[in-house]
């Protein structure tokens, strides 16, 4: 591997590693600075939150919901144009989630987001993971069987 592409690879695990540890102390100015063009696109539930005002209004919804939500990394991988982490995310459902009422209770699931980039930052950070995960320790689906 070139020296270009180790410097590159290091440059963006950092930068993936700053996103995501701002992410659990809700330091959203400095999340927000980890991107070139803010983006997340939530594939479970179709939802996508393009630039600074969608994804400003993305954080503050989402941390209503799970105030306490934070990620805990399992491992990081490259690829050409991205960053591949797999992680757990954790909150307690403390807000209401469109029309169901706050349980009260734990989520942790785990999840796969891929941070793509340009020359000057994330530009979309795209999120996948299972929702019958959450929503059964949710208590709002049957536990599997």
């Amino acid at each position: 591997m070139s020296t270009e592409v180790e410097t590159r690879r290091a440059m963006r695990e950092a930068i993936v590693r700053e996103h995501m540890a701002s992410e659990n102390t809700h330091d959203f100015k400095v999340t927000m600075g980890t991107f070139s063009h803010p983006r997340y696109e939530i594939i479970p539930s179709g939802a996508i939150f393009d630039g600074k005002e969608e994804v400003d209004h993305y954080f503050v919804a989402s941390r209503k919901v799970f105030p306490d939500q934070r990620n805990e990394l399992i491992a990081l991988h490259h690829s050409d144009d991205a960053v591949i982490v797999e992680f757990w995310l954790l909150g307690t459902h403390k807000g209401r989630m469109g029309p169901i009422e706050p349980t009260g209770r734990e989520m942790r699931c785990r999840m796969t987001a891929f941070f793509f980039f340009d020359d000057k930052g994330i530009v979309c950070e795209r999120v996948y993971f299972d929702q019958a995960t959450i929503l059964r320790q949710l208590g709002l689906l049957p536990e599997a069987a």
